[in-house]
């Protein structure tokens, strides 16, 4: 258990010099980003901090408020994506701008006019709640079809990044320019790889249905919540199929900036390892077209993966602090009392 938990760390930590991201970034980076606006950009991007405008999270294509990639110039645009760098590993940055760019590939497969502004990349909106500042607590949304991030910061320091979503359709580009084009391979292929070092009494533990959930089962609610954890514990697990499991739940924390991501990975381990599970439902040899999915879930966190959509090729994938997410409680308290 001893050189598991040590391995867990290392797993995180690998590169981090190389990734550094100092505490003042997010602040440098959100005030250059509104800087860059106009008065009338300003007053749709700019929100209090307490506001429920701020827990109006979700995935799917609908008008948003804040202020849309398509309303912003070049320079603004370049100032969006340092605002997401600076809270964002680059991997991660790159995935949302290829998710992004999904929206053209999902128009052409459905035979949208070009007028039509349902699937559009121009509609991923930024918003910032607060004033961001050295000494004060504030955050920050860029969210879209697929896309949402939901960040808050205490006096330069990244309190939460989550609810953290990321989605792709198609999860694999059938045909056109964009053919074999894969963004979310890793997330598949990782909880494939788990599974499928299980023995059949381990399988049995791990899958707790045959049929995959339609969705997300925390779906875009203000608190997630699975009532009844299931799946195979850690504990349950080899050596092997123990650094499995922590490698995947590094992919999915390490789409934040590196010592975020330690951070919540600390949490994880304080809550014991021995606490997290590993569960699966729907087909589990990846048969295309059968819908399957997954979870990992402890006291501190859940991460879900489905793909059951359109033919079994859309994935959805999200991370929820379930002590932080939104800031967390104590956040809001604490800046309420500050006001």
């Amino acid at each position: 258990m001893q050189s598991l938990s040590r391995c867990f760390i290392i797993l995180g930590y690998a590169c981090l010099l190389s990734s550094y991201t100092t505490a003042q970034e997010p602040v440098s980076a959100a005030n250059k980003f509104i800087e860059s606006l106009g008065k009338d950009q300003r007053a749709a991007a700019l929100f209090p901090f307490d506001t429920d405008e701020r827990y109006n999270f979700h995935f799917i294509p609908r008008n948003r408020k804040g202020i849309a990639i398509g309303e912003l110039n070049e320079q603004q645009k370049q100032a969006a994506i340092r605002l997401m760098r600076s809270c964002l590993s680059e991997q991660a940055t790159q995935k949302v701008l290829n998710i992004i760019s999904l929206e053209q590939v999902l128009k052409t497969i459905e035979n949208r006019s070009p007028d039509d502004r349902y699937r559009d990349a121009e509609k991923y909106y930024f918003t910032v709640f607060g004033v961001p500042g050295e000494k004060t607590i504030w955050g920050w949304r860029v969210e879209g079809h697929h896309v949402s991030f939901n960040f808050s910061v205490d006096k330069q320091q990244l309190v939460s990044g989550t609810p953290g979503f990321l989605g792709a359709n198609p999860a694999v580009v059938k045909e056109g320019p964009e053919k074999g084009k894969q963004v979310l391979k890793e997330e598949t292929e990782s909880g494939f790889q788990l599974l499928k070092s299980f023995d059949q009494t381990a399988i049995q533990k791990a899958v707790f249905s045959n049929t995959a959930p339609g969705d997300i089962v925390t779906s875009a609610s203000r608190r997630a919540m699975i009532d009844k954890p299931s799946g195979i514990s850690y504990a349950d697990m080899n050596a092997q199929q123990k650094e499995k499991l922590l490698q995947l739940i590094n992919l999915y924390v390490h789409r934040f900036t590196r010592l975020f991501a330690e951070d919540m990975l600390k949490e994880i381990q304080k809550a014991g390892l021995e606490n997290l599970r590993f569960a699966w439902g729907g087909n589990t040899d990846g048969a295309p077209g059968k819908a399957y999915y997954y979870r990992v879930q402890g006291p501190t966190i859940i991460i879900e993966y489905d793909n059951s959509q359109n033919n079994a090729n859309h994935i959805h994938t999200v991370v929820r602090d379930l002590q932080h997410d939104f800031g967390g409680d104590m956040l809001l308290e604490h800046y309420r009392s500050a006001h």
